[in-house]
């Protein structure tokens, strides 16, 4: 049976997905379109070139995620690291990260969006200078960009560009205006707005991915100092857009996996780590189909 799939961001947390997916193909569905914000995005694109959930393990697996640090041999002097953040306004590139998703693409006959379907895939990204949200590949003609002609890599790296962390990718628009694109999770980090439509029915049936146990975006949190009231203003800010899709699908459509205590950033994960993100993902898929009413 054909779906379309959502996945959210959530940096190396993203193991998880490996583990839902392995059951999701188990049972016969196959994804018709894919969406993704970050390690979603990944995920996502991943799929729209034809890789299945066992190619997509193979692939996570024997790969490390401190690989896509681009480590610089300066990093070992704190000055030139900050100095680096403070004029990059990043501390990687995220050349290895969009050259390992550019090489499995490519083994599947992807380079741009013109080698994938219509409307299969859809990547989130942030544009940080306009304020606003950038569907990949459908914004893309605001920057005079051919949307078919750009590169899949390319925009998953877009996606994934966490602030601070990897140095923002510049377009111009169509006015010449600098335009700095980073995370897609800043502004929407589980995008099920993108296969959402006006009469609120899906085209067909559809299974949201999210990094978080269901209690985790439902639940009150304590403020009880500036601290928090700024962590939580930051969050309300980053969620605000999902929120009203997400309390929408929430009790029929949306795989929630909690793993919360992986940090986004970790990429010191060891393999007994990431081998737990898969066997959380896995288990909560099959919780999720014995109750799914597609």
């Amino acid at each position: 049976m054909w779906i379309d799939g959502v996945f959210s961001g959530g940096g190396v947390k993203g193991f998880a997905f490996v583990g839902a997916l392995e059951v999701i193909e188990k049972a016969g569905f196959r994804f018709r379109r894919v969406a993704g914000t970050s390690a979603g995005s990944i995920i996502a694109a991943l799929l729209a070139a034809g890789y299945t959930s066992e190619e997509i393990h193979y692939h996570m697996e024997n790969m490390h995620p401190d690989i896509f640090l681009d480590k610089k041999s300066f990093f070992r002097f704190p000055f030139f690291k900050w100095l680096t953040l403070y004029w990059k306004m990043g501390l990687f590139k995220g050349n290895v990260l969009e050259k390992w998703m550019k090489d499995l693409l490519y083994d599947k006959g992807v380079e741009s969006f013109s080698d994938l379907g219509t409307d299969t895939l859809k990547i989130i990204a942030s544009d940080l200078s306009r304020g606003s949200l950038v569907v990949i590949p459908d914004d893309l003609v605001h920057y005079g960009i051919d949307p078919d002609k750009f590169s899949v890599a390319r925009a998953v790296r877009m996606s994934c560009g966490l602030p601070f962390f990897y140095e923002p990718i510049t377009l111009y628009n169509q006015k010449g205006e600098k335009c700095l694109i980073v995370d897609g999770g800043v502004l929407s980090n589980f995008p099920l707005f993108v296969f959402d439509t006006q009469n609120n029915l899906p085209v067909r049936p559809f299974l949201g991915f999210q990094l978080s146990g269901q209690s985790e975006m439902f639940t009150a949190k304590k403020i009880k100092n500036a601290v928090d009231l700024f962590h939580r203003l930051f969050l309300t800010m980053k969620e605000a857009h999902d929120a009203k899709y997400i309390s929408k699908y929430a009790a029929s459509n949306i795989i929630f996996i909690p793993v919360d205590k992986v940090h986004t950033a970790d990429f010191k994960l060891t393999k007994e780590d990431r081998d737990e993100l898969v066997n959380i993902g896995r288990k909560r898929a099959e919780k999720f189909l014995k109750k799914w009413t597609y």
